[in-house]
This record gives structure tokens, C-alpha cells and sequence, in this order.
């Protein structure tokens, strides 16, 4: 009997069960009815075209082609090279190796297929302590090298002195001693009073440029920060002037000293007058922490994401991006940044290379430091900055991220991962529409989606975001954004003309941004002229009434002929419409061309009366015209920031014997940028909106027609017709298998017509 109920109820636990089972999955199919699959990022259509493995000429050096350098040099016994990162600046340093790109006419040959494919070479630049100069040497063949030359003189026409080099990592350690040694322990009281130093606070040291006054001199302003997050919005009141002319880090000295606005001859001196009371004394207290980025509330929502409803149109292949009509090779320089090469739309080459040439500030201030400080940031590496971007915030989070490899002041190349991304890119509004009021009711639009390829750079305080972008009209645009944190100095009397108070005892410095990009067009061919177009008002009789006139617009057109002609300086009034043109024309007879449209709020270069702007020339100009030369690779170099007296590379001499530039392969170096005056929104961090600056390189009767109407995002439909996914892939995306939960596509837009007949 026992055994009897203990069936009835295990079968009547089993059935439950069974049916608890249906209902609940009746439950869970009823709540993921109509939720979409998660969207694979699988290409759903075919590329428009293959990827070319001549594309790797431009490709940065591997790992592996890094350490074959590296150790190729090494084995040069006579060299007596060093690849300890804190080797002395009176030993010899390996400092950098990075691509040689090769000349423009043997890669043409070798894209076009014309040619063979040209040496690979690496770029090494060697600090020779021992001997007191800096030599530049090309190593190759890659892979596995077997030469090396000087091209030094060859490629700077002079000797590069040991005083121009970077200042190292190696350096940098012997001058924070110093600093321990020579001065905080020394004015042990004054650094606990004034800025809490002891055992629990220190100082951090931020270095001006130039190093200076005159040719030859090594003598750094450095200034103290709090060690807090944005040290560089928390200075303290104290500055130093080092010498360290001397390769031997013993000779170095302290030549003078400013504590609280007031001057010092040496360490001495200062600590007699702060212990007599003969100096008004700054008193420690804790700072808050403003220049934290860490949130103020807590984070409760995720922003908008985009997906890709068919997956990703686009596909990067070793170093080349192919995006629906467009194609490119991309690298980084470790010392200009962003590069792009032989970019083509719809396979007909139209830039050779794009790429980020400079990032300079000129700053001004009462404090002795920032009072003469020019940055040029090319001098310590842009490229050499790009760390690994921040997914879902840095860019999307589906982008596609690619790492680099780096070899500059390491003791190995090194890599850095996710440091690139390129991602397709709703710009938020429509590429052109037109929705037909009178007559002939119609809608007709279509997104903006474009492709980003971007990098950035946090160069000590200050990040930029680098972008080239490519749209579907065949415009491509180089833009940079700044953020990051403004540089600041502690407020004295007088300091009020230079800035703005952002916090307690702190200026914000008023500074330029100025970028140079070099834009080498290639319109339908090496052959182009550069051609002005702008408009100006005539005074003309009206046909129909020739006693009556009227002010009416008119276009002038010119076609520059020499370099200096082309040269457009920022303080003179420059054509609105600056083009590459071909002598080809389109079906209407006009000359198939590339307009430079360039958008800066640049403040005013630094006067030409000024010793150091030669070094930072190619800022005088909004855009230079310039025949290609290989030996013109670079706007600025790096040995410019400590050398500034006596600049590596001038630009102004590239256009100093005033070529013809007719029907010749020409380079556009384009200055873009802003002028900041900081203000308290600056604090804590400075944001991206309305801080660039850049170029859109956009066609102008290169073709017959805006070659995106073509495009499979255009939309279009009429009364009747709004449902249809014919011609309106909108009404299908709730159809799309991977759409997320979406409304479905409505447009009432007709109701609302012009109408010029009765509708009773």
C-alpha cells in the first residue's frame, strides 16, 4: 500500500513538473517574443575591393624588423652604443628607429605597377655623448640588414649638435636627483612650510621649452605641481632654472630661482631670505581635489551605442582600410603621429599622403617659466603618445582596434595595445536631403555615415584626438580636438593679463594651438596647378533696363604660378576657395579638382622678429603651395624645440626659392588651430566642443555628379510609397534579424503639403 502511494505521487510530481515546464516555457518565449538576435559583426556583403598587399610599403616596422635593427646597430663595434634607458647624456644612446618611408617615385612605380617594390629601410637616430653631435642613419635592407648611412648633412644640410637632443629618459633621472640632492634637501624647511614636502607630500616637476635664450644654451625652467591628479592645474609657487649645458651631470647648476614672484641667484640665497622673513612666504595648506576626473555622481545609464545592423561595412587587413568606395594605407609615426597613404575613391588615387606634420603652443605669462615657453611637441614623439584607447568611450565600442609597436627611448620596442581604431560613423545628421514641398511631393535623403580613423596622443597635460574621416561624397577631413588639462602658473601680481583665475592661487595661461598637416594631392595625376576661386560685387545695367544697375556677385578665378605667390600668411585676407587642380576636365569643361577648406580659430604666430620662429615657420601660413620634393619630408623635425636658434628644419626656406608650381606634383601644408584663453570651465579638465581645428579636402568638378547617390543609404519615397523598402531601407530595419526592439518606420510629412487647387 505504501509502495502504491509512493507512485501515485512520484507520477503526480513528474506530471507538475511536465507542466510547470510548459508554462514556463510558454513564459519565456512569450517575454523574448520579438527581441532580435545580438547583430553580428560578420560582413553581410561583399567588399567592393580586395585588399592589396603592396599597401605594407607604408606599413610601420614590426616588432621583429625593430629588433633586427636594434641589434644590427649593436653589432657596430665602433659605434659604442648604448640601449640602457638611463644611459648618461655623455654616453652614446640608440634613441629611436622608426620607418624610412621610401621616395615618392619608386612607390608610385611599385603601386602602379610600374616599377619593383622599393627598399625597406628603417630611420635610426643615434646621440653620440662621447662625440657631441647626433647622427641620423638609414639601416636595411628589412628584413635582416646589412648597411647603414649617414644621412644626416644629407638630409639637414648641417650637423646636428648634442645640445638639440631630446632630453631622455636617462636624463630625466639625473635631473630629478639633482633636484633632490641640490635643492629640496637643502631648503628642507622652506619645502615643509610652503609646500607640505615631507614624508608623505613631494613635488612634481614640469619642465618649459625652449631650453634658453640663445644658440648653444641647455638652461630648463622647471616648474613644481602638487602630486595630485591634474598636477598641471596645481602649481606652487616655486621655479627653477637648470643648467645643464654640461654632459657631465656633476657641472650642472642652479643659475637662478622664483619663489612667490620673487628672483634668487642661487639656493643660498633664497633659504637667508625666507628664514630672515625678507620674503613674503607662501603657507601650506591642503588643496582640494579639483582636477580629479573621477565623477561626481555616480554613473546610473549607458549613453547611446550604435551597432551594425548588416555588419561592418568596412575591413582593415594588415595596414589597409577598405571602406564601400574608398581605400588607404595608414601608419604612426613615432615622432609626427597620423598617417595616411595613397587614399583612393572608387580605385583613382586622390591624396598620396595625409598626414600630422606638428602640434606647437606658444604660451604667455609674468612667471619665468611659462613667459617664454613654445612647445613643439614633435620633438619628443606625437606618435610616441598614443596609448591604448578607452572602448565605448575613447571610440565606439564595436570599433576595430589595431596595436602599434614603438621603439623611442626604450630598451626594446615596445608594444601598445588597441592604440588606433577605425570605426564606421553616423555623423548625426543627414548627408543631404530635400523634402518636396511645391509640386512633385517627394522625399528624398540620406545619412551621413562616414569612416573615422583615429589616434590619440596625451602629451604630457594636453590629449588630442586625431581624426581622418572619409565620406561617402568623396570628401576626406583631418581635424584634431584638444583636451585633456590647461597649463597653469601660480598667481602673482600682474598675472591677470595673461589669463584667468580658475582656482585659488592659479592662472590659467593664455596659449595658441597651432597644427600643420601636410596634404599631398594627387589629382588625376602628378600635373596639377593651384587655382584661387572667390567672389566680387560688379556694377551691371540690367538687360531689360539699361539705365538701371545692380550690385551683383561674380566669380574670380586666378592660378597661382610660383611658391611665395601660393604662400597664404594668416594676417592677409586669402581666397575663400583654395583648390588642386587638374588640367583634366569633367563632362561640363571644368578643371577636375580638390578644394582645401580649411576651419581654425588660430590666434597670431609668433612675429618673424622673434629668434625662435624660424623654427616653427610653416605657422606663419594658412596654407603653403609647394612642389614635392623627398628631401621636404617634414614641416618641423625633432631636433627644432632644442635647437630653436638654429632650427634642423626651416620651412620657410622650403618655399624660399620661390618654385614654379604649374603643372607639378604639389604638397598643401595646411595650419589649422585655436586660440585658447582659459577660463573656468577648464577646471578640471578642458572638453573637446569648439577645440580644434582642421581641413576638409572636398571635390570640386572632380566628378559629374555627388558620386553618394550612388549610395545604398539613400532614401527615398513618395505619397504612397512611405512603407516601401524599395528605395527606403528604413522601413525595413524592424525587419533586420539583429535589430534590437525598434518602432516601426511612420511618415505623415505629405499631410502637410503646399497645395495650389482646391482639395474641397
Amino acid at each position: 500500500m505504501v509502495e502504491k502511494r509512493m507512485n501515485s505521487l512520484v507520477k503526480w510530481t513528474l506530471i507538475l513538473f511536465v507542466v510547470f515546464s510548459i508554462i514556463l516555457n510558454f513564459v519565456l518565449i512569450g517575454l523574448y517574443h520579438g527581441r532580435a538576435l545580438k547583430c553580428s559583426t560578420q560582413r553581410v556583403h561583399p567588399l567592393r575591393a580586395k585588399h592589396d598587399e603592396r599597401s605594407l610599403v607604408f606599413a610601420d616596422l614590426t616588432r621583429e624588423e625593430h629588433l633586427q635593427v636594434q641589434q644590427y646597430m649593436l653589432k657596430q663595434k665602433d659605434l659604442q652604443i648604448s640601449t640602457n634607458q638611463i644611459t648618461k647624456p655623455s654616453q652614446n644612446f640608440l634613441l629611436l628607429i622608426d620607418l624610412s618611408v621610401p621616395k615618392k617615385a619608386e612607390v608610385l612605380a611599385y603601386l602602379d605597377g610600374k616599377g619593383a617594390k622599393p627598399v625597406r629601410e628603417a630611420s635610426v637616430v643615434v646621440h653620440y655623448g662621447t662625440k657631441g653631435h647626433i647622427k641620423e642613419y638609414l639601416v636595411g635592407p628589412l628584413p635582416n640588414p646589412t648597411y647603414l648611412k649617414d644621412v644626416t648633412r644629407e638630409k639637414y644640410h648641417m650637423d646636428i649638435p648634442i645640445v638639440s637632443r631630446m632630453v631622455t629618459i636617462g636624463e630625466y633621472v639625473l635631473m630629478f636627483k639633482f633636484f633632490e640632492e641640490e635643492v629640496f634637501n637643502k631648503l628642507s624647511v622652506l619645502m615643509r612650510e610652503s609646500f607640505g614636502v615631507g614624508a608623505s607630500q613631494e613635488l612634481n616637476a614640469f619642465e618649459q621649452m625652449p631650453r634658453g635664450v640663445r644658440t648653444g644654451d641647455r638652461k630648463t625652467w622647471v616648474s613644481f605641481f602638487r602630486d595630485m591628479s591634474g598636477m598641471y592645474i596645481h602649481p606652487v609657487g616655486f621655479e627653477v632654472l637648470l643648467n645643464h649645458e654640461s654632459l657631465n651631470a656633476s657641472r650642472w647648476t642652479v643659475e637662478r630661482l622664483m619663489y612667490n614672484g620673487k628672483y634668487f641667484d642661487s639656493v643660498a640665497e633664497l633659504e637667508r631670505a625666507y628664514d630672515s622673513g625678507a620674503v613674503k612666504k607662501i603657507v601650506y595648506r591642503e588643496s582640494l581635489d579639483y582636477g580629479s576626473l573621477k565623477p561626481r555622481n555616480r554613473p546610473l545609464q549607458i549613453g547611446p551605442q550604435q551597432f551594425y545592423a548588416d555588419g561592418k561595412r568596412y575591413s582593415v587587413h594588415h595596414n589597409q582600410v577598405l571602406y564601400l568606395d574608398w581605400s588607404f594605407a595608414f601608419g604612426l609615426s613615432v615622432l609626427t603621429g597620423m598617417r595616411v597613404f595613397d587614399v583612393r575613391f572608387k580605385g583613382e588615387r586622390i591624396v598620396y599622403e595625409l598626414s600630422v606634420q606638428e602640434a606647437m603652443s606658444v604660451y604667455g605669462s609674468v612667471t619665468p617659466g611659462m613667459i617664454i615657453t613654445k612647445f613643439m611637441d614633435s620633438s619628443i614623439g606625437i606618435g610616441r603618445f598614443a596609448h591604448e584607447l578607452v572602448r565605448g568611450v575613447d571610440c565606439p565600442y564595436e570599433a576595430t582596434y589595431i596595436d602599434t609597436y614603438r621603439y623611442i627611448d626604450l630598451p626594446r620596442p615596445a608594444r601598445f595595445r588597441n592604440s588606433i581604431c577605425v570605426f564606421e560613423h553616423n555623423m548625426g545628421q543627414p548627408l543631404r536631403r530635400h523634402f518636396s514641398d511645391f509640386f512633385h511631393h517627394s522625399y528624398g535623403g540620406m545619412a551621413n555615415s562616414a569612416l573615422v580613423f583615429r589616434t590619440i596622443t596625451a602629451i604630457g597635460n594636453y590629449d588630442y584626438m586625431w581624426d581622418f574621416i572619409f565620406y561617402q561624397s568623396g570628401s576626406v577631413e583631418a581635424k584634431v580636438h584638444a583636451t585633456g588639462y590647461i597649463s597653469s602658473s601660480y598667481l602673482i601680481d600682474g598675472s591677470l593679463r595673461h589669463g584667468h583665475q580658475v582656482a585659488h592661487n592659479v592662472l590659467g595661461n593664455i596659449h595658441t594651438h597651432f597644427i600643420n598637416f601636410k596634404v599631398d594631392l594627387d589629382v588625376v595625376g602628378l600635373q596639377n596647378v593651384f587655382q584661387t576661386k572667390d567672389m566680387e560685387f560688379v556694377n551691371v545695367s540690367l538687360p531689360w533696363m539699361p539705365d538701371h544697375h545692380a550690385m551683383v556677385p561674380q566669380l574670380v578665378e586666378k592660378q597661382l604660378k610660383t611658391e611665395q605667390e601660393a604662400a597664404m600668411r594668416h594676417d592677409t585676407k586669402t581666397p575663400r576657395y583654395l583648390h588642386i587642380a587638374s588640367k583634366q576636365t569633367n563632362i561640363w569643361g571644368h578643371q577636375r579638382s580638390y578644394r582645401l577648406q580649411v576651419y581654425s580659430f588660430a590666434g597670431d604666430p609668433l612675429p618673424e622678429s622673434q629668434a625662435e620662429e624660424l623654427a616653427m615657420s610653416w605657422a606663419r601660413y594658412k596654407v603653403a603651395i609647394t612642389k614635392h620634393k623627398d628631401s621636404e619630408q617634414t614641416s618641423s623635425s625633432v631636433y627644432n624645440q632644442n635647437g630653436i636658434w638654429s632650427p634642423a628644419v626651416d620651412f620657410s626656406k622650403f618655399i624660399e626659392d620661390n618654385e614654379n608650381i604649374e603643372d607639378q606634383d604639389l604638397v598643401a601644408w595646411v595650419t589649422a588651430g585655436f586660440l585658447h584663453i582659459p577660463h573656468a570651465e577648464d577646471i578640471p579638465n578642458t572638453v573637446t566642443v569648439g577645440n580644434g581645428g582642421g581641413v576638409l579636402l572636398r571635390p570640386h568638378n572632380y566628378f559629374n555628379e555627388d558620386p553618394s547617390i550612388h549610395s545604398a543609404d539613400s532614401v527615398y519615397f513618395a505619397p504612397g510609397s512611405e512603407e516601401s523598402c524599395e528605395s527606403n531601407r528604413m522601413a525595413c530595419l524592424t525587419q533586420d534579424s539583429c535589430s534590437p526592439v525598434l518602432q516601426p518606420f511612420t511618415y505623415n510629412g505629405f499631410e502637410g503639403v503646399m497645395k495650389f487647387k482646391d482639395s474641397a
